[in-house]
């Protein structure tokens, strides 16, 4: 069986779907890569890399099987074989368009995202491999950002109090801020909707916000489901009061395939106090603070409100080593001495695939489309 693997940089990707390492492990179970030019570069992983590991380079697209990390353009898909599979972030939620042209090209598409979350697949949880990076990073850009210091310090002028920060939303991407704002030395306070998730906060050593409400939005998968208005309103409400007593809020909150959720209001902001750093890690999806403009920093009212956009890439040498093992993770299942098998009674096969035999088969996916058509 033969893979692609294509240069996403000209769409400014800087990760690549595979590194050298697993290119040696694909070999061994029969699967020939083929890479195109640079695919690399921006991880770090010159084509001589790949060469030595075992790998050709040429033209990816005509593979049996393509693996990217961002979705391809319609003049990517209309490169793929008929009757080629894609594997990748194919964004089946919320880019109804690349959905739609897949299916018409007839391609059998697999997205990352929608791999289900059960035990047994999380080798291949591509979410949350690459949402730890960013709530490593986000962290990271708040302490830059911040005109003080994270941790306490205690010097011949005096003790510097530390830095408080609130972590909105204990998922992966939460609670890896949680860890890295901990070990930079603040002082932390988590909330989440979903009450299970406190033992977790406190286990990493921060506080649960507790807000005197009784909701719990413990969703499917584990991930958390929208709050009825009431709910948000008044959990809006008391985050705004809470928020005056932080210097940093990273908010992670997000809802698969729906909008972000709205946590801090434009009073939330305002009752910050001048300096304070805020980054919203949802901005794309529409953002968790009510002035977030997606891939700006804004100044409101002496708070600055930062939300980036595909902080992974930001740290593509370690998001690619990660990626390419949950794409390894999932290939493992597809390929039998060297041949693609897809065995679409098993859960994890049936569930990551968005199009098949012209049509989209995702119920999501088929939502999405239909919503825009």
């Amino acid at each position: 069986m033969k893979l692609g693997v294509p240069n996403q940089s000209e769409q400014g990707e800087s990760r690549v779907a595979l590194v050298p390492d697993v290119v040696r492990r694909l070999e061994k179970i029969g699967v020939e890569v083929v890479l195109e030019r640079g695919a690399g570069d921006r991880s770090h992983h010159p084509d001589s890399e790949y060469e030595d590991a075992g790998a050709s380079i040429g033209d990816p697209w005509g593979a049996d099987v393509v693996a990217v990390v961002s979705a391809p353009n319609a003049g990517q898909i209309d490169r793929l074989s008929a009757d080629a599979v894609l594997i990748g972030f194919l964004g089946p939620l919320t880019d109804p368009d690349t959905t739609r042209a897949l299916a018409q090209r007839g391609v059998t598409a697999f997205a990352m995202e929608a791999i289900p979350r059960i035990s047994r697949a999380q080798s291949m949880d591509a979410l949350s491999s690459q949402a730890s990076l960013a709530g490593y990073r986000a962290v990271l850009i708040a302490a830059e950002e911040l005109p003080r210091f994270f941790p306490m310090l205690t010097t011949a002028a005096g003790t510097i109090k530390p830095a408080s920060v609130l972590v909105l939303g204990a998922g992966v991407a939460g609670l890896q801020a949680i860890a890295t704002a901990k070990r930079l030395g603040a002082v932390v306070t988590a909330f989440d909707v979903r009450s299970v998730v406190k033992e977790q906060i406190e286990s990493l050593g921060a506080r649960f916000l507790d807000l005197g409400l009784d909701d719990d939005a413990e969703g499917a998968g584990g991930y958390a489901k929208e709050l009825a208005e009431e709910q948000q309103r008044r959990q809006r409400e008391a985050l705004a009061e809470a928020a005056a007593r932080f210097d940093v809020a990273i908010t992670t909150a997000q809802i698969p395939g729906r909008r972000a959720p709205l946590l801090l209001t434009t009073q939330a902001v305002e009752n910050m106090k001048p300096g304070a750093v805020i980054v919203d890690l949802a901005g794309e999806s529409g953002g968790n603070v009510e002035v977030t403009e997606a891939g700006k920093t804004i100044d409101h009212g002496g708070v600055k409100v930062i939300a980036p956009r595909n902080l992974p890439a930001e740290m593509p040498d370690d998001a690619s080593q990660l990626y390419a093992r949950n794409v390894q993770s999932l290939l493992e299942l597809m390929v039998t001495d060297g041949n693609l098998e897809l065995d679409f009674e098993d859960e994890v096969i049936a569930g990551a695939c968005i199009t098949r035999g012209g049509e989209i088969v995702h119920e999501g996916a088929k939502q999405a489309a239909g919503a825009t058509a």
